[in-house]
């Protein structure tokens, strides 16, 4: 079907919301013109775009029933049977579920996406299939991914294995849920503000933000450009590093690997052996006003002298800038999620590598359709972010991406005189999950009040890993690890020897 001429009707109220002043003349004029320019939508409609290899055969699946599903941590069951070699070959995968999956359902935890069948596979998901991964379904995630707790989600919220009254954490909430739980043996998170080191922290599992870039971001449902990441989650640093060298590299149609990283052999990096290794203990990391716990900070203190006595080099560092990082953070999130979520209907525009065209229409319908589906952490986003664009013209968001420049030369001049930062992952132990009938104002708040430490490194892009370093009234505690731009392996290779040498989480 042509694409329709817009009426003179059309017109007008176009013009007004751009408060341009057009007479009627005027209106037919611009509509002869725009005659001409729509046929080349029209020839558009007569061509194929090229679409994402999808190489390993599946059925559709199904819904889980809730006695296969006593955390309501698996969206979909989906069994695909990768490679018959490779270095995940024997190893089990979930998948989160803002991730294309050819054939199989994608809810990205929302109402809003119900009923969208990808017809790609995401680069990440093909990777995993040519090295041998065996693929169990989709995990479910925050609705829309916006909150770092497990309660936002449309399906019931996903509940710790440690504790089945608390969060898991989020947006990775099933994923961290599912390796914890040891139903898969890895799994797919995606980092915005910290969600896959929320989940991974308070499941008691290892989880990596990897340098910004590193990882391709083809085929999943971004939140903010500058902010996106996709990477591994597993019980054990070793896999992580096996997963990340599956992932790892470009794909050629990710502008978010512009930096051009081509990944290594990590597992290699895992030598037990942490001699020499500068760790610098960010004061700012710790106390955090009404949020920090006694008992969080008491362990990951713990953890760097364990540290110390294993061979690194360890030694307080002060970084103010870290205590602004959340602040940057917001105005990023806020208003990049605004225009590009919301407004660019999750794809945008501006930018070259691959479009998942079916995506953005099936979202932009429901979209509309479904608007009061939104969770309260997305509705929140999108009246102050577009009051914002509106009101301040972006001024604020261009500040804070410029902000980010010496946000991150002040993480870079730390890790000029140290190989590692530390810190506690999250402030607090998991909390309990909200109550059906809880407030807008306690659902938000549960929401987005844990990522104080994580945020700024989505900002900054530096790689920032999640590993169990205690247990505290039956719950775990995570310790951060940051290192340097594409110095992923050294981050691997400290969490691996602490892993091996001082605490291992016990399972649920």
């Amino acid at each position: 079907m042509p694409v329709q001429l817009p009426t003179i009707d059309d017109l007008a109220e176009l013009a007004a919301d751009y408060e341009l002043s057009l007479e009627l003349e005027d209106l037919e004029s611009f509509q002869g013109l725009m005659a001409g320019n729509l046929a080349s939508y029209d020839r558009l409609d007569e061509l194929t775009e090229p679409s994402l290899p999808v190489a390993y055969p599946r059925s559709p699946g199904c819904r889980p029933q809730p006695e296969d599903n006593p955390l309501n941590a698996w969206y979909w069951r989906s069994e695909i049977t990768g490679a018959a070699s490779g270095p995940l070959l024997g190893k089990t995968v979930a998948i989160k579920d803002n991730v294309c999956v050819a054939g199989v359902p994608m809810m990205n935890g929302s109402h809003v996406l119900e009923g969208y069948v990808p017809e790609v596979d995401a680069t990440i998901v093909t990777r995993i299939l040519e090295a041998g991964g065996t693929i169990l379904g989709k995990a479910v995630c925050e609705n829309f991914c916006f909150s770092g707790a497990s309660h936002t989600c449309a399906t019931p919220p996903v509940r710790n294995p440690h504790d089945p009254s608390r969060t898991t954490g989020g947006s990775s909430s099933g994923s961290g849920a599912l390796v914890a739980a040891g139903e898969v043996d890895l799994a797919i998170g995606g980092d915005q503000g910290g969600s896959i080191r929320i989940p991974s922290s308070w499941c008691g599992i290892c989880g990596l933000k990897p340098t910004y870039g590193l990882v391709p971001y083809t085929g999943a449902f971004p939140i903010e450009a500058t902010v996106d990441h996709v990477g591994p989650m597993a019980r054990t640093v070793a896999d992580l590093a096996l997963l990340l060298e599956v992932l790892a590299g470009p794909d050629g149609l990710d502008p978010r690997q512009s930096a051009g990283l081509t990944g290594e052999a990590y597992s290699q990096a895992l030598t037990g052996d942490v001699h020499g290794l500068r760790v610098g203990v960010v004061a700012e990391g710790f106390g955090w006003p009404e949020l920090s716990e006694a008992d969080v900070d008491a362990s990951v203190r713990s953890a760097a002298d364990a540290l110390a006595q294993l061979g690194a080099e360890v030694s307080p560092v002060s970084i103010p800038w870290h205590r602004d990082g959340r602040h940057i953070w917001n105005a990023i999130a806020i208003e990049g999620a605004t225009l590009l979520m919301v407004l660019g209907n999750s794809m945008g525009s501006n930018w070259k590598g691959h479009y998942t065209t079916s995506l953005l229409d099936a979202y932009a319908r429901g979209r509309r359709a479904r608007v009061n589906d939104f969770p309260e952490t997305v509705k929140n986003v999108m009246l102050l972010g577009r009051y914002m664009q509106e009101r301040y013209h972006g001024r604020y968001y261009a500040k804070a991406q410029n902000l980010a420049r010496r946000l991150r030369a002040a993480y870079d001049q730390a890790l000029h005189g140290h190989d590692l930062l530390l810190m506690p992952t999250l402030p607090m132990k998991a909390t309990r999950i909200p109550a059906a009938d809880a407030s807008r104002e306690e659902s938000v708040s549960r929401a987005l009040e844990m990522i104080p430490n994580t945020c700024p490194f989505d900002v900054t892009g530096h790689p920032a890993i999640s590993v169990p370093c205690g247990m505290s009234e039956g719950l775990p505690v995570g310790l951060m690890l940051v290192g340097r731009l594409g110095e992923d392996a050294t981050v691997l290779r400290a969490a691996d020897a602490f892993q091996r040498q001082v605490f291992t989480a016990p399972a649920p």
